[in-house]
């Protein structure tokens, strides 16, 4: 993968998880997009799905904290997150771990009605916990529906979020996540 789309992804997704605006991220910025995902689907923090988002993002943050926060402040600056990033879910051992998982939580918790399927005004509520601007949810969710159903199934989701992160084909539509890179 090349280093400018590399950079291109991880900033874009620096900016979608720094959910207070700061410049940094935060854990209280991982635990605030959990929190929006849960509510956005009507869901409890102590309900299964609820909780699993929970443990799955913590622990994402833990690994990352880990490999990035070198100054031990309990944030990152967008350097800071993107050399983590790389350490531990691109270049190192922790996306499959780690990374996945919280990932199968988050579409899962998406899939409201159990069908394996996330709809079009799932993944906007998914988006918004993000703050992914709607003209980039629009254009994310259109390249990532391919066969233009207005469904994109959950393992497709969970997919495009691995292309996302750590794939290295730079037409992939993962890459559109969040949108327009």
């Amino acid at each position: 993968m090349s280093t400018a789309l590399l950079k291109r992804k991880l900033d874009i997704s620096f900016r979608r998880l720094d959910t207070d605006g700061n410049g940094y991220a935060e854990r209280a910025d991982l635990q605030d997009v959990g929190a929006r995902l849960i509510h956005g689907f009507g869901q409890s923090p102590t309900s299964p799905k609820g909780r699993s988002v929970v443990v799955r993002l913590d622990a994402v943050w833990a690994e990352l904290a880990a490999y990035a926060d070198g100054d031990r402040d309990g944030r990152l600056s967008s350097e800071e997150y993107r050399h983590g990033m790389t350490r531990a879910f691109i270049e190192g051992p922790a996306f499959d771990p780690v990374f996945h998982p919280a990932a199968e939580a988050v579409v899962h918790l998406c899939d409201t009605d159990g069908d394996g399927r996330v709809q079009r005004g799932e993944f906007e509520i998914l988006q918004r916990a993000f703050n992914t601007p709607a003209s980039a949810v629009v254009a994310a969710f259109d390249r990532l529906d391919i066969d233009g159903d207005g469904l994109v199934s959950t393992s497709e989701l969970v997919t495009a979020i691995r292309a996302y992160y750590i794939g290295t084909d730079p037409a992939a539509p993962g890459n559109w996540l969040f949108g327009p890179l």
